[in-house]
């Protein structure tokens, strides 16, 4: 479609990514705040993010597939309603239950989202004469890191409590919301259906490749969970620092990540999308090399660093290489394998600090992104 290649259809599609990544960042962000404020452990937020992930997957499987039959413009602006009306209604929510309900509709709006902008980045990408799939992302994770601030600038501006700034950054979020859902109403672009048939009307198979990407997908939402969980309280523990310090730990690896995203295109188009995920992968592993041996503080921001900038420019790629190869069908299955694992990374490493400590349990997910190193050879050179 001509409307696909227009630079209104580029900048659509940086908004929904952009919006995306502010609402997860704040929802993320905030939930220390909601812990203190409902007065509730550790174990009912994992509950709450294990009742998110599970309704973003539903919404990741549905939207997906409906993308292929219907275009994925409509579902789309569709996956605004519930992703900005889970903030709003998170902002209010005064009893747990209440809030693994509101959290649900979160996680259906974020995974609805998520998949069809994704599908809506494929096609435009498709359309255009150079790789974008990692500058999208890169918005993503703009979004994410201003979802995240808002939450400390709203705090520190106004000087409100924490239940206060709460609620105030949520609003902001729903106007937010509601005014780029108006103007991805009329830019958003519509995108072509993709076909999955072969003779005699038969549903075709996903070819068997985007079950290996599903691998590489595992690998890197392990990798890329791990960072942004623990990697803080990683630094914090090996060197003693204080929590507020420790925190440049996820500082350093968001930046180094927005940084390769917003690169990572203009490296792809001169190297391919095999050589970055295999180079990205080695970079990671060297993150996690030095996470899992280091002691000094610098050291282990370098260690993290490098998580960062590896673990930043591999998704993009995986999720661009299923989406030509296989549609929003074969992107779904990707997708739901890395969210699943990113989703599953925080308890699994848990129990790995509780059986190995901290800095031996940094060696498994190092471990895994070696596989992903030795799957990627095997990308097609064409992709």
């Amino acid at each position: 479609m001509q409307a696909l290649r227009s630079r209104t259809a580029f900048w659509a599609t940086c908004l929904l990514f952009v919006y995306n990544g502010v609402v997860v960042g704040a929802f993320d962000g905030s939930l220390p705040i909601t812990r203190a404020r409902l007065h509730i452990g550790d174990e009912h937020i994992a509950i709450l993010l294990v009742c998110t992930g599970l309704a973003a997957i539903l919404g990741m499987q549905i939207m997906g597939r409906l993308a292929d039959r219907v275009g994925a413009r409509r579902l789309a602006l569709i996956g605004f309603a519930p992703l900005t009306l889970g903030a709003l209604g998170y902002s209010m929510v005064g009893d747990y239950w209440a809030l693994l309900v509101v959290g649900a509709v979160y996680g259906f709006g974020n995974g609805s989202l998520d998949i069809t902008m994704n599908a809506i980045a494929v096609q435009v990408e498709k359309s255009r004469d150079r790789l974008w799939m990692s500058f999208f992302h890169g918005n993503w994770s703009i979004g994410n890191f201003i979802g995240s601030s808002l939450i400390v600038l709203i705090a520190y501006t106004f000087r409100l409590d924490d239940p206060a700034t709460l609620v105030t950054t949520l609003w902001v979020i729903t106007g937010l919301g509601l005014a780029a859902f108006a103007v991805a109403f009329f830019i958003t672009p519509e995108t072509e259906v993709v076909e999955h048939k072969q003779e005699k009307d038969k549903k075709a198979k996903l070819p068997s490749f985007v079950y290996v990407l599903a691998l590489m997908a595992i690998a890197f939402g392990l990798g890329e969970g791990t960072g942004f969980d623990w990697s803080a309280l990683h630094v914090t523990t090996i060197t003693g620092v204080p929590e507020a310090t420790g925190a440049l730990a996820v500082t350093s690896m968001s930046l180094c990540m927005v940084l390769i995203r917003l690169t990572g295109d203009w490296i792809v188009t001169r190297i391919g999308r095999r050589a970055v995920v295999f180079y990205g992968g080695i970079i990671a592993v060297a993150g996690y090399a030095i996470a899992s041996t280091g002691t000094e503080f610098w050291l282990l921001l370098v260690g993290w660093a490098l998580v960062g900038l590896g673990m930043g420019v591999v998704a993009p790629q995986i999720y661009g290489i299923a989406g030509h190869m296989a549609g929003g069908r074969g992107l779904a299955t990707v997708v739901t394998f890395g969210y699943a694992t990113f989703l599953a990374a925080p308890a699994l490493i848990g129990f790995l600090v509780k059986l190995l400590g901290i800095q031996h349990a940094m060696i498994i997910p190092g471990t895994l992104l070696v596989g992903l190193v030795i799957l990627s050879r095997f990308i097609p050179k064409d992709e």
